[in-house]
């Protein structure tokens, strides 16, 4: 029996859509394409025809289904909340068992499901990548450009060597008043942002607190979950759930939106009881103000030129209501002035696996934002989630600004540094 919910299980809650059409008004795939079939209501209206015998597994259905980047903002304003990312999942699982994986799943899902290939894919990635990718002559040299079919004129971070389990221990022994937190790093730090993942740890040590970050930890599952790999979604919940039980833990603290989504809220939609791990996920800004940090850092005196920052809002921190404790970092940081910006809250377009079938509409997704980005005037502009870092910088780089996307954690690990 499988673990995750098919779309029968949705049954009641879809037809409680009254298609009263609230959700047009904030689903990003149907705000750029204008088609009725991208938006929720029209996507609810074929899971009903699915679940009548009235549709089948054509075509027509998988390019809607296809049009979705689970980012839950038409959850948030329905007036019934209706689960439309969840029963799109369910749809995608569907088609996926009927007819298999595409090719980009199976290659994302065999990448996700080995661990020992992802780290030979990062670090002969770091070897090749002068080879096989061209720098971007712009303000931010760091930015790769992919010649992809798929992705065409795609930018990307530059592919770090050491993986974040090659640069800090498994476990910290930390002060014994203080709590144990397990850390789920999640792909994105582990390979790709490294250097997020030591600030974290730098950052929890410097509090007192016992570090655990098992190697046997792998993908939260969201990418998969995105391609309609229920079957990988369940291996990889068993996994993340019995590495982190090996030892006793206050919090599981994840520095990544996307992975707090996976292990924190998905994980607990599927039926299997995992109560014991997900009760404990916690994303890092809502423990670093719970753990008083916050308003040790607003007492420090502020830097002669702090940074003017702004703010991005993660879809998968958005839709649990995890908006303010990011803000209230950024405010009281010394080194920083924040400045709200318009369409902080609007999707960044990389919505999983979105980004790689519908290229072209993810950069219109976040072009959206670019506007308000340029009128706050921001040099920097944060987030807690690294796949968010990765699509507004490759959007910046289109758009020309001279902006750099960055973690919440970098500006946190300069403020407890040694000064400006």
């Amino acid at each position: 029996m499988s673990a995750n919910k098919n779309v029968k299980d949705f049954e009641k809650v879809i037809h409680e859509c009254v298609k009263c059409g609230v959700c047009q008004a904030h689903c990003p795939a149907y705000l750029v394409g204008k088609k009725e079939g991208a938006v929720a209501r029209g996507k609810i209206a074929l899971a009903a025809a699915f679940l009548d015998g009235e549709a089948g597994l054509e075509e027509r259905l998988q390019q809607d289904i296809s049009m979705c980047l689970m980012c839950g903002s038409c959850v948030n304003k329905c007036p019934n909340k209706v689960p439309t990312n969840e029963i799109v999942g369910a749809l995608r699982r569907e088609i996926t068992g009927d007819q298999g994986l595409s090719l980009v799943g199976k290659g994302i899902s065999t990448l996700l499901g080995s661990k020992p290939l992802m780290n030979t894919l990062s670090k002969s990635g770091a070897l090749l990548s002068p080879l096989l990718l061209k720098k971007v002559p712009e303000s931010c040299g760091l930015r790769l450009r992919f010649p992809a079919p798929l992705m065409k004129d795609r930018t990307m971070p530059k592919i770090a060597f050491k993986n974040l389990f090659d640069r800090v221990p498994e476990y910290i022994e930390g002060r014994p008043s203080k709590p144990v937190v397990g850390f789920f790093a999640g792909c994105s730090i582990t390979y790709a942002y490294p250097e997020i993942g030591e600030q974290m740890v730098s950052i929890l040590k410097g509090m007192g607190f016992s570090i655990y970050t098992p190697r046997a930890q792998k993908c939260c599952g969201i990418p998969a979950l995105s391609s309609g790999n229920g079957k990988l979604v369940e291996e990889l919940a068993v996994t993340n759930s019995t590495a982190f039980a090996a030892r006793e833990l206050d919090y599981i603290v994840t520095a990544c939106a996307s992975c707090n989504g996976g292990i924190g809220e998905y994980y607990q939609t599927m039926k299997v009881d995992y109560d014991d791990f997900t009760e404990k996920v916690i994303d890092f800004s809502v423990l670093l103000e719970k753990e008083g940090l916050f308003g040790k850092l607003a007492e420090m005196e502020k830097w002669s030129n702090p940074v003017a920052v702004t703010y991005h809002d993660p879809c998968h921190l958005k839709t649990q209501g995890i908006t303010k404790e990011p803000r209230r970092l950024l405010e009281s940081l010394p080194n920083v002035e924040f400045i709200e910006m318009e369409n902080a809250a609007a999707c960044c377009g990389l919505g999983g696996t979105f980004s790689v079938y519908h290229y072209e509409e993810s950069k219109a997704v976040g072009a959206r934002k670019m506007e308000g980005l340029q009128e706050s005037g921001a040099e920097l502009i944060a987030t807690a989630c690294p796949g968010c870092i990765m699509q507004l910088q490759d959007t910046i780089n289109h758009a020309g600004l001279k902006v750099r996307a960055v973690h919440l954690l970098e500006l946190l690990s300069a403020a407890m540094g040694k000064g400006e």
